[in-house]
């Protein structure tokens, strides 16, 4: 079996290589073209280019990549031609994934997939009917979303959400990481500034600003920032003046053994965090670490978004749990003073979120069969 697959971003390569070991598991004969990030290649993926070329979110953070996001979109489309898969599987990054699966689909009759639902429930709804012209199957990250793809004409599988399956940090593991880096019992903050370029040039000075207010109150606190692989050196340049220095964890880092134990174990050792809006909110709730949730876009992009949101939050955890546990500062609310003042008061009454963490992870799917094996079941399903 030849299945063409292709994600635009790290949380996507991680989809994508889950995905891929439970068809390597199920289907042990199936090969894979496409592009990917390290998780995919770990997996047996020769990746046509670099992932990171695709990165990019915003409607005015796209304008200037446009011309050399058209001629991937168009040389990968081209690839899958030439391929004849059994099926493509897209993954997140619409702007691109989407646009490929629309040309393979107006020049064949390949079956495809797309992994993780587009968020019609929350603005542009009518994003669900234009995809069924040319997506034949969605694998939906959340309980909530099967209907809306499937009101379109298209087959949709709620697969879990593969946060349920990382390890997380056992207390011992935390404190083990408090030890290591010297941090004794100081409260700690994560920051979690985005994985992408973009967002971490727009939210570090924003982010860099609330950590001096709090440090001004509370001289103590300690922070520690995972990068993500592809924003290391943006978070280095951003905090090489910063007063305390803040913990940068490096995933590239050669002289630690296991960089993802180290991220599980700095979630888990947190008292709190301030974290971009996105995926990174149900790895803090995994963890059972409280947060506030701060995100801003180009000023363009902000206003029209703004008018087609539906939704009064974007925080996955209240979300899913369909509460307003997690305090969020979106938008021209992404202001310091306001998010400093919000992390301040998750210090004093931390437990005030682990009832809404607690359902958000039973709901997708905690204690039952990986999600990239339940993915893979429903693609071999669907063929």
């Amino acid at each position: 079996m030849k299945v063409f697959i292709l994600a635009g971003e790290p949380s996507g390569d991680r989809l994508g290589g889950a995905l891929m070991a439970g068809l390597k598991e199920l289907h042990p004969d199936v090969t894979f073209d496409g592009i990917g990030g390290p998780e995919m290649m770990a997996q047996g993926l020769e990746s046509r280019f670099d992932m990171s070329e695709l990165s990019v979110m915003g409607l005015a953070e796209i304008l200037p990549k446009y011309r050399a996001l058209m001629a991937r979109i168009n040389e990968t489309a081209q690839a899958v031609l030439d391929l004849q898969p059994d099926v493509l599987i897209t993954i997140d990054s619409p702007d691109f994934s989407l646009r490929v699966a629309r040309r393979v689909k107006a020049k064949s009759d390949i079956r495809t997939v797309h992994y993780v639902a587009p968020t019609v429930w929350a603005w542009r709804p009518g994003r669900a009917e234009k995809m069924a012209r040319y997506v034949d199957h969605v694998l939906a990250l959340f309980p909530f979303e099967p209907p809306y793809m499937e009101a379109a004409g298209m087959r949709c599988d709620f697969v879990g959400h593969p946060v349920v399956a990382e390890p997380v940090a056992s207390e011992a593991e935390a404190q083990a990481f408090r030890d290591r880096h010297g941090l004794g019992d100081a409260p700690l903050l994560l920051v979690l500034p985005g994985s992408r370029q973009s967002e971490v040039a727009r939210l570090g000075p924003v982010f860099q600003q609330v950590v001096a207010r709090l440090q001004l109150v509370r001289p103590e606190l300690r922070v520690v920032i995972p990068a993500a692989a592809p924003v290391v050196g943006a978070v280095r340049r951003l905090t090489q003046n910063w007063g305390p220095q803040p913990l940068i964890l490096n995933p590239l880092a050669q002289d630690v053994a296991d960089p993802v134990a180290e991220k599980s174990a700095a979630f888990r050792a947190a008292n709190v965090a301030l974290a971009a809006s996105g995926t990174v909110s149900l790895e803090l709730a995994a963890s059972k670490t409280p947060m506030v949730i701060a995100y801003d876009m180009n000023w363009l992009s902000r206003q029209i978004i703004g008018r087609m949101v539906k939704v009064d939050t974007v925080t996955l955890v209240n979300l899913v749990s369909e509460t307003r546990a997690v305090p969020e500062f979106i938008g021209a609310n992404c202001r310091p003073g306001p998010i400093a003042d919000g992390v301040l008061k998750v210090l004093v009454a931390p437990d005030a979120q682990q009832a809404a963490m607690e359902l958000t992870m039973d709901r997708l799917g905690r204690g039952g069969e990986a999600p990239g094996l339940r993915a893979a079941r429903a693609v071999l399903d669907g063929l």
